[in-house]
C-alpha cells in the first residue's frame, strides 16, 4: 500500500474543495476529519482495512488545515488591498508584455513588510527589464476568492494582487539586476538567439518547443495542435524535461553520481528559464526523486513520486490545484501509471499473434509503435474529459497524431540546443544548421495542419452528441474495469462505432431544420448563423477576444459538418462584430464576403477580402438573395461615414419565419430603416448594439412586433448592456427576452 500516495490523494481532494468552496468553516471541516481520523485510528486495531480510509481522511484533514493557513499567512493583506488606490514601487522580475492598453509586467510589491507577487498594467509601450522599479498609485485588485471582483487564474501562479496604474509611472532602470533576475534575462536572450538562427515559423515553433514561449504561435498554428492533439508539444512540460534529461544522461555516460549532481541543478535551472509551469515543476521532482533513488539503490516508484511532487506543489501554493496545467501533468502521469503496462502488454501479444515471425526490424518497429501508442492512450483516458471541460475539444486523430510526429520531436529539441552552441562560435553556421532543423519542424507542421483538417478530427462540446458519447464511452470503461473477463477489442468497436454515430447524428441533426437561427454565445459581441434550404450564412464574428468569437463560430459549424459557408456578412467593422473574421476563415471557408461600403474602414475590408477565396462583395445597396423559399434582403448602410448608424441590417425570411439584425444602428439608424423600408413582422428581431438604451426603439417594436427579442451580451460587461430602459421597453412588447449571458448560445428552428 502505497500510503503516501493515498494521503496526498487526500490533501489534494481537501485542497480542491476548499477552492472551489472558499468557505470560512474549513477550521470545522478539519475538526470532523480529525475525529473521523481518530475513529480510525482506534478501528485500525481491528480492522487492517481501515489504514487506506485512515489516510485518506488524515490527509484531507490537513489539507483543509493547511488551505486555512496559507489563505491566512499570504491571501490576507493583499485581500485587504482589493480596490484600494496606493502609492507604491513594482519591482519588475520579468519584461514586460504589450497588449491592446499599453503593457504588463510582472514584478513583487511590498506591503506591510511582506513581499508579493504582482502583474501590473501600465499604460504606453515603455520597455521594462527585470530589476527595474516601478513608481506610481496603482489601483489594486485581489486575484482570490473574496475580492470585489471575480478571482483570476493568475491565483494558480501565486500571483494574488493585480496592480492598475492609475497616472502617470516613474520608471528606474536598474544599476545592477539581483541574481535572483539572471533565468528571466537569459530567457530573453535565448528566445532572441532562437529567432536569430531559427527561420520563420521554424523559430516561433521553436521558442515554443524549447522555453514555452507561445507569443509567436499564430492562431492557425494553435488550432492545428489543439485538433490534432499535440498542445502539450508547445508547452513546455514533463516530455520536454525527460528530453533535457536523456541529453545529459547521456553524455554523463549514465554515471550515476556525476548525474545526480549535474542532472538535478539543471533540470530546474532549465525550469526557472521556462517559467516553473506547473507541469515542468512536477517533472522536475519526479526525476530528481528517480535520479537519487538510482544513486542509493534504491527501488524508483512513480505514484509516490507523483505524490511526493504533488504534496511538495500544493504546500507551496495550494491554489495550484485550479490550475489547468497541473491538472493535465498529473491526471497524465495517473494515466500512464493506471493503463499504459496492461495495454502495452495487450498491444505487444497483438502483434505476437500477427504473421511477422522472423522479421526481427518488423518485430521492433511493432513493439516501439506499442509502447507509443499505450503511453498516448493511457494518458488520454485521464486527460480526456479535463481537455474537453477547458478547451471544448476532443481529438479524435490524437494517437495518430503523436504517433507521427513525437519520434523527432527530440531530434528538434536537441537541434535546437546544438544551434545556440554553434552560434556562440559563428551565427552564420548557427543559422545554416537552423535551416536544417527547419525541415523537421516543417514536417511537424504539416502532419498536424494536414490531420487537423481531417473531416472528423475533432467532436467538440458544443454539441450535445459529443458530450453524451464522451459520458458514454466513460461508463463503457467504467464497465469493462470492473469486469473479471475482459473484452478490450469489444471496448475498442464499442467506442468507434458510437463515435461514428455521434459524427452522424451531429451532421444530419441540422438537416431536418427547415429554418434554423443559431445566437452564439461569444461574449460582448456577435455571431449569427443563419441556416435555410441548404445556405449557411454567418452575420458578424466578434466578442471580447477575437480567438474566441472565432473558435465559436467554427467549432458550431464543423460540429454540424459545415466547412464551406455560403457567405459570410458583416454588419460593420467594430471588433466586436469583425474581429475574429480573420481567424475563422483559416478553419471554415466562405464562397461569399459580404462587407459594408465604408470608405473610411475600406483598409480593414481589403485585409479580409486578401483571407477569403470566395467573391467579395462592398454593399453600397440593398441587396436580395432568393434560395428555395427564402429570402435574404441586406439593407446598405445609411452613409458611408463609419460608425455605428452604418450597420448594414439583415431580413432572413422563410415562408412564414423571419429575423431582423439591425447590427450596431441606433434610433437614427433605425429610425430611416423604417422611413425607406416596409418592414414585415418577425418571429426574431436581435436588439441592436447589445441591448444599449439609445437602440431597438420602441417605433421598431411596434412595427416588426417580434415574438421573440435576442440580445448578444457578455456577462457583467463594462458598458452595463442590457440597459434597463430596453429591457423596459420590451416587456412592454410581451416578447420573450433570450440573452446569451444568461442562456448561453441559443438555436430557434422551424
Amino acid at each position: 500500500m502505497r500510503k503516501l500516495m493515498w494521503f496526498t490523494i487526500g490533501f489534494g481532494a481537501a485542497c480542491l474543495l476548499a477552492a472551489l468552496l472558499y468557505s470560512p468553516w474549513l477550521v470545522l471541516g478539519f475538526g470532523a476529519m480529525m475525529i473521523c481520523a481518530g475513529v480510525l485510528v482506534i478501528l485500525m486495531k481491528r480492522w487492517e482495512m481501515c489504514k487506506l480510509p485512515f489516510l485518506l481522511v488524515l490527509g484531507c484533514a490537513m489539507g483543509l488545515l493547511w488551505f486555512a493557513l496559507y489563505d491566512q499567512l499570504f491571501v490576507t493583506l493583499p485581500r485587504m488591498a482589493d480596490g484600494k488606490s496606493l502609492n507604491v514601487s513594482i519591482e519588475a522580475a520579468d519584461y514586460s508584455v504589450a497588449n491592446k492598453s499599453g503593457i504588463s509586467v510582472e514584478g513583487t510589491v511590498v506591503l506591510s513588510d511582506k513581499e508579493y507577487r504582482v502583474k501590473a498594467y501600465l499604460n504606453g509601450n515603455t520597455e521594462i527589464a527585470p530589476g527595474d522599479l516601478l513608481r506610481s498609485t496603482f489601483r489594486f485588485r485581489v486575484t482570490t476568492e473574496g475580492g470585489m471582483q471575480d478571482p483570476t487564474n493568475h491565483r494558480t501562479e501565486g500571483i494574488f494582487l493585480l496592480a492598475y496604474a492609475s497616472g502617470s509611472v516613474e520608471v528606474t532602470k536598474a544599476e545592477e539586476v539581483a541574481a535572483k533576475h539572471y533565468p528571466a534575462i537569459w530567457r530573453r536572450q535565448l528566445l532572441d538567439r532562437i529567432h536569430e538562427v531559427l527561420p520563420g515559423k521554424a523559430g516561433d515553433f521553436g521558442a515554443a518547443l524549447l522555453l514555452g514561449d507561445r507569443s509567436g504561435i499564430t492562431y492557425e498554428m494553435n488550432t492545428a495542435f489543439k485538433v490534432s492533439g499535440i498542445s502539450h508539444v508547445i508547452a513546455v512540460s514533463g516530455l520536454h524535461v525527460s528530453i533535457v534529461f536523456g541529453l545529459i544522461y547521456t553524455l554523463l555516460a549514465r554515471r550515476r553520481v556525476l548525474s545526480c549532481l549535474i542532472c538535478i541543478p539543471v533540470l530546474f535551472l532549465f525550469a526557472a528559464i521556462a517559467g516553473f509551469t506547473p507541469s515542468i515543476t512536477r517533472a522536475c521532482i519526479m526525476q530528481s526523486l528517480m535520479l537519487i533513488a538510482m544513486l542509493f539503490d534504491r527501488e524508483y516508484d512513480g505514484p509516490t513520486a507523483l505524490s511526493f511532487a504533488v504534496l511538495v506543489m500544493l504546500a507551496a501554493n495550494p491554489l495550484t490545484v485550479l490550475s489547468v496545467s497541473f491538472q493535465l501533468s498529473v491526471g497524465c502521469m495517473a494515466g500512464i501509471f493506471l493503463f499504459s503496462e496492461p495495454i502495452r502488454r495487450y498491444l505487444h501479444r497483438f502483434a505476437e499473434s500477427a504473421p511477422i515471425k522472423g522479421k526481427k526490424a518488423l518485430e521492433r518497429l511493432c513493439k516501439a509503435i506499442a509502447s507509443s501508442v499505450s503511453v498516448s492512450l493511457s494518458a488520454s483516458i485521464v486527460t480526456t474529459p479535463l481537455v474537453a471541460y477547458y478547451f471544448g475539444c476532443i481529438s479524435t486523430v490524437s494517437i495518430l497524431t503523436n504517433l507521427l510526429v513525437l519520434w523527432i520531436i527530440s531530434f528538434i529539441f536537441y537541434g535546437i540546443i546544438l544551434c545556440l552552441l554553434v552560434s556562440i562560435a559563428s551565427i552564420w553556421l548557427a543559422q545554416l544548421l537552423g535551416s536544417i532543423i527547419a525541415l523537421p519542424v516543417w514536417f511537424v507542421l504539416t502532419i498536424a495542419d494536414l490531420l487537423s483538417h481531417l473531416p472528423m478530427a475533432a467532436l467538440y462540446t458544443e454539441n450535445i452528441y459529443a458530450v453524451v458519447w464522451l459520458i458514454g464511452v466513460y461508463a463503457l470503461l467504467a464497465i469493462f474495469l470492473c469486469q473479471r473477463k475482459k473484452m478490450p477489442m469489444l471496448l475498442v468497436a464499442c467506442s468507434v462505432f458510437t463515435l461514428l454515430l455521434t459524427f452522424a447524428l451531429s451532421w444530419l441533426e441540422p438537416v431536418t431544420d427547415d429554418f434554423r437561427v443559431t445566437m452564439l454565445d461569444v461574449g460582448q459581441g456577435q455571431s449569427i448563423l443563419l441556416q435555410s434550404d441548404g445556405k449557411c450564412f454567418l452575420v458578424d464574428c466578434g466578442g471580447d477576444y477575437d480567438e474566441k468569437a472565432a473558435d465559436a463560430a467554427a467549432e458550431n459549424l464543423l460540429s454540424q459538418g459545415i466547412a464551406r459557408l455560403d457567405g459570410i456578412i458583416l454588419t460593420h467593422y467594430d471588433d466586436d462584430h469583425a474581429g475574429g473574421v480573420a481567424h475563422l476563415l483559416t478553419r471554415v471557408k466562405s464562397d461569399r464576403l459580404l462587407l459594408p461600403y465604408i470608405p473610411a474602414d475600406i483598409q480593414r475590408g481589403l485585409f479580409l477580402a486578401e483571407r477569403t477565396d470566395g467573391i467579395v462583395e462592398f454593399i453600397s445597396c440593398d441587396r436580395e438573395f432568393t434560395f428555395g423559399e427564402t429570402r435574404m434582403t441586406i439593407f446598405a448602410p445609411i452613409s458611408a461615414d463609419s460608425g455605428n448608424e452604418s450597420s448594414i441590417c439583415i431580413l432572413f425570411q422563410r415562408q412564414d419565419c423571419g429575423i431582423l439584425i439591425t447590427g450596431d444602428r441606433g434610433f437614427v439608424g433605425e429610425a430611416a430603416l423604417l422611413a425607406s423600408h416596409n418592414l414585415p413582422k418577425v418571429d426574431i428581431l436581435v436588439a441592436g448594439h447589445h441591448g444599449s438604451a439609445g437602440s431597438t426603439s420602441e417605433e421598431l417594436l411596434n412595427t416588426v412586433d417580434p415574438n421573440y427579442v435576442w440580445i448578444s451580451v457578455g456577462e457583467d460587461n463594462r458598458y452595463g448592456h442590457p440597459a434597463e430602459e430596453l429591457l423596459q421597453r420590451l416587456e412592454e412588447t410581451m416578447c420573450d427576452i433570450y440573452r446569451t449571458d444568461i442562456h448561453g448560445t441559443v438555436i430557434f428552428r422551424r
